[in-house]
């Protein structure tokens, strides 16, 4: 387990970034934050450290009177829909105060290794060879209402029953998942926008959590900007004052 900071936010979408010798690198842009701490969890009285997080604005006529009391009693002004806890190390648990907005540049930066948790796209209800990659039987004259089947479950006599975790037709997608040891490419600061590489679990707008990778392990390093060359068209000359060749030769 991670005791890293993290921050929570909603996933945009996917996008390029370019290296220096114009190659493109796929990245996931999610917005993340601002976050408020609303409450901390501390050894002596909780039994763990962490820190709870709240993300994303709710409506005081929302609230039912439970919640309503929880975020009173926490001195929250604004309510929020979302809380998540991120479990840290009992030291830092002091640095972060309640009632304090974190933003991503407060938290990450380029370079940062970090495991995206989120929730998949649910798929329905899904049989054997979607869900599980079955081969199926073959399309042949001797086949008949087969084509897509999971085959025999049983076992026989011995043990006399479906063997537990057997692999089956049902509900596919909708769960949760870690993306580990993904890199941070870039922070957009003035947009609460962080550029992760590769692609993340769930949706476009779905909710993710974003926090410092258990492995820390590097495997990007992250690609410089690449610098706009001016441009050494002479027809341009004209435009920024500077007379064309033609019309240095028209006046001789």
């Amino acid at each position: 387990m991670s005791l890293k900071m993290g921050l929570l936010g909603r996933k945009v979408g996917m996008t390029q970034v370019f290296h220096e010798d114009g190659s493109a690198l796929g990245v996931t842009a999610v917005a993340v934050g601002p976050c408020v701490v609303v409450a901390k969890r501390t050894p002596d009285k909780h039994g763990y450290a962490a820190v709870q997080l709240g993300f994303e604005e709710k409506a005081a006529t929302e609230l039912n009177r439970p919640q309503a009391g929880y975020f009173k009693k926490a001195n929250i002004e604004k309510p929020v829909r979302h809380l998540r806890e991120v479990r840290l190390d009992p030291k830092d648990v002091d640095k972060y105060e309640v009632g304090k907005v974190l933003s991503a540049a407060e938290v990450f930066k380029a370079g940062d290794v970090v495991d995206v948790v989120g929730t998949t796209k649910g798929k329905g209800y899904q049989g054997v060879m979607k869900k599980h990659r079955m081969a199926g039987d073959s399309m042949t004259h001797g086949t008949h209402e087969f084509f897509r089947h999971g085959g025999s479950i049983g076992c026989r006599l011995t043990p006399g029953r479906v063997h537990k975790g057997k692999r089956m037709s049902g509900l596919m997608g909708n769960v949760k998942s870690t993306a580990s040891d993904l890199v941070i490419v870039k922070v957009l600061e003035d947009k609460n926008v962080v550029l992760v590489k590769g692609a993340i679990p769930g949706p476009a707008n779905g909710l993710v959590l974003i926090k410092g990778s258990v492995k820390d392990v590097k495997k990007y390093v992250v690609p410089r900007q690449i610098k706009e060359v001016e441009s050494k068209n002479p027809m341009k000359a004209s435009k920024k004052g500077a007379p064309a060749a033609g019309a240095a030769k028209a006046k001789k």
